[in-house]
């Protein structure tokens, strides 16, 4: 008979949350392992041999109405950017998650920095993969640049936009956002915005297959965020050989690598302004990010995450 692993995910069914697309990745990689799976928002209440719980905030409930069912049965905690990066220092529930836990994931290893050393033994590094994609041609009227992501606070959604104003008036630069705005202000700033920059245009929310057809004919990415666990959308561009330029944060540091050559300072539109520019205009910095990004893309492979899960759940259940 099959083990029954239960995956708790906050982000709901269709919304396109990290969380989400982590879930529903596990859990095909579970399956394929032989594992019968389901996903839901909050743990059911129905036996099964082992959870996994994105979230050690939002998913503590769970967590704790689990193991006091179950105490013998594993709980895996996959830790988010918001729990590792904001959460951590303010809401106890994540520590009794960590404390729960019987393995903690994270999603790129500069993360490690931030949890409490207690947790340490207890802590894996396992990277999210990407089905391959092609990288399609580029325009060759402009210079395409993507922002991908929901706007809300921690992706600092508009300092994208923002840096627009600072580019040279000769430059072809043009930045597609795609997203859903959380927020009516964020909607209204993101519609003021295509109205005053010839340069923008924001798509709002479109399907993963579309996303990624927007992101694969980029020239480059760009990821503003203030915090990320590790987004998927880098692990994306990693994996379609789309140069990104990065806000210098651990999440995307731990990610891109140390040596990445193209961080800039996080909510500093000038700067990155600059850095878009050199992209633009500069072969030769252009090429020395396609390399670096073409050096990641090892860590983006499905064999790596399947095998770091098979390791994983089956050393615990």
């Amino acid at each position: 008979m099959k083990k029954h692993i239960e995956i708790v995910t906050p982000a709901a069914p269709g919304t396109l949350h990290g969380n989400r697309i982590t879930a529903l990745r596990w859990q095909k990689f579970l399956s394929r392992l032989k594992f019968q799976t389901t996903v839901t928002e909050k743990w059911s209440g129905k036996p099964c041999d082992a959870l996994i719980a994105l979230h050690g905030l939002r998913s503590h409930d769970s967590i704790n109405k689990f193991k006091k069912s179950y105490p013998h049965h594993p709980v895996i905690l996959i830790m988010t950017g918001t729990d590792i990066y904001r959460d951590l220092k303010d809401a106890p529930q994540v520590t009794k998650s960590m404390k729960m836990a019987d393995a903690i994931v994270i999603l790129q290893p500069s993360a490690m920095d931030s949890l409490p050393r207690q947790f340490h033994h207890k802590v894996r590094v396992i990277y999210q993969s990407v089905k391959s994609i092609t990288r399609k041609t580029p325009p060759k009227r402009h210079f395409l640049a993507s922002i991908i992501g929901h706007l809300r606070p921690e992706k600092d959604p508009f300092c994208a936009a923002e840096s627009l104003q600072s580019l040279p008036k000769n430059s072809k630069i043009k930045l597609v956002q795609l997203g859903e705005a959380m927020s009516p202000d964020f909607k209204k700033q993101a519609r003021a915005m295509e109205k005053t920059s010839p340069r923008y245009q924001w798509l709002g929310k479109l399907g993963h297959a579309k996303t990624l057809q927007w992101l694969s004919r980029s020239h480059v990415m760009i990821i503003s965020s203030i915090m990320e666990g590790g987004a998927h959308v880098v692990s994306e561009a990693i994996a379609i050989g789309v140069p990104v330029i990065a806000s210098d944060i651990p999440g995307n540091r731990g990610l891109l690598g140390e040596k990445y050559p193209a961080y800039y300072p996080v909510g500093d539109s000038k700067a990155l302004s600059k850095m878009l520019t050199q992209a633009e205009t500069n072969p030769a910095f252009y090429q020395k990010l396609s390399k670096a990004i073409a050096f990641r893309k090892k860590i983006t492979r499905p064999e790596l995450e399947l095998q770091s899960i098979q390791k994983l759940v089956k050393g615990l259940v």
